[in-house]
């Protein structure tokens, strides 16, 4: 039974702040009107995830030595920095800056907050509610992504246009650095203090399995991609929504944030209640569960884009939904999978590697997608990830 304590609504709370990222379901949209290509977007993609790969495994060490509840509180302020940025910038330079300082957040901030949670779990006893917990908090984060979805298109739909959603944004993530100020202080380090060298080592005993490594390859594929295609479900729901006669006395931007909000609510709905319940997917076979759900999300990656190439739009956004309920069926179980593999101590550190390694494969994956978005089209961009993907999920079978 979890222990639903103050400490525990902190843990959701942090989730749901940190999800209202108000700029989300329209930050395609945003480049796009800015005049940058399909390219330059993915350009943007690649060095948020290549600054993040850099800085993801110092980070993560940092955390486990000198404290993460540091760590939390520079993320958050990094992500401030960024929105700052991209709200009073015009430039594509310029928004390779707020990257940059985005990729501090996401550095800073990756890994760090799951392993406070797995040592608060230590703590109090609970080490085998793993899966519910952390299923549980990431459903509080789906819910304000499911109202941040609401919020964001009233912002465009009053302001009428993309880059107001970055100023308001700073907003909750000024309310969660107060929230993770709060944190108990037997969260900030592991148990017991270790040096420098003892932390480097345990992480380097950790990684060296190439079971271990397997796990991570195959937890982090399909989150890659996902990552690098996630936000193309916004140009085909401003293709849909321009595409179907209601609300034509409104321009084009009003008229599709109405539809992007509105599917973003019930999609961050959905992937809420797959979030809390994904414990039951795993309860009997956690690398079965693992194994299948990215050979399914293969297959709908490569649907997802066929569709789109024969503007089936409703199948097409169907499928991304899908995709979007696979991603948070598999975090819990992948999370708590990594867990109990390695070492607690160094576990800030091992899942910085497996976010380092989601990261590299996003860098890789943005620049082929936008390269062939540019060339072929979105569709068969998208396709061609899927392909990808399939191929992965064949060499990174893993078995308890």
């Amino acid at each position: 039974m979890i222990k639903k304590d103050k400490q525990f609504r902190k843990f959701q709370m942090y989730g749901f702040l940190k999800n209202l990222r108000f700029f989300e379901p329209f930050l395609i949209l945003f480049f796009l009107s800015s005049g940058l290509s399909y390219l330059q977007i993915g350009i943007l993609y690649s060095i948020k995830s290549i600054a993040t790969n850099i800085l993801e495994i110092p980070t993560g060490v940092i955390a486990d030595l000198y404290g993460r509840k540091k760590s939390m509180l520079f993320s958050m302020i990094s992500y401030i920095i960024s929105f700052l940025i991209f709200y009073f910038s015009r430039s594509f330079y310029l928004y390779i800056l707020a990257m940059i300082f985005f990729s501090f957040g996401e550095a800073f901030r990756t890994g760090t907050h799951k392993a406070m949670i797995f040592q608060y779990l230590k703590i109090n006893g609970m080490e085998n509610l793993k899966v519910q917990y952390y299923g549980a908090t990431r459903a509080a984060s789906q819910l304000g992504s499911a109202l941040n979805s609401l919020i964001a298109a009233s912002i465009v739909f009053v302001s009428g246009n993309y880059r107001t959603v970055f100023f308001i944004a700073i907003l909750p993530y000024i309310l969660n650095l107060i929230n993770l100020a709060t944190y108990p202080n037997e969260l900030d380090k592991a148990e017991v203090k270790k040096t420098k060298k003892q932390t480097l080592k345990d992480f380097i005993d950790a990684v060296a399995s190439w079971r271990v490594l397997k796990i991570l390859l195959n937890t982090s594929s399909y989150s890659a991609i996902f990552k690098s295609l996630k936000d193309y479900l916004q140009p085909i729901l401003e293709s849909f929504a321009l595409s179907i006669p209601i609300f034509v006395w409104l321009d084009d931007k009003k008229r599709s944030s109405i539809v992007i909000g509105i599917v973003y609510f019930f999609l961050y709905l959905l992937t809420s209640y797959a979030s809390k319940n994904s414990w039951k997917i795993g309860k009997k076979s956690s690398s079965f569960a693992l194994n299948l759900t990215l050979f399914v999300g293969a297959l709908s990656v490569i649907f997802a884009g066929v569709s789109y190439i024969f503007n089936f739009y409703i199948v097409s956004i169907l499928i991304f939904i899908v995709l979007y309920i696979l991603e948070n069926l598999r975090r819990p179980i992948a999370v708590s999978y990594v867990g109990d593999n390695v070492e607690s101590d160094a576990l800030a550190s091992v899942l910085s590697v497996e976010s380092q390694a989601t990261t590299l494969l996003t860098a890789v994956f943005s620049i082929v997608l936008g390269f062939f978005a540019d060339k072929l089209g979105v569709g068969q961009a998208v396709s061609i990830l899927g392909i990808i993907l399939l191929l992965m999920s064949l060499f990174f079978k893993i078995k308890d």
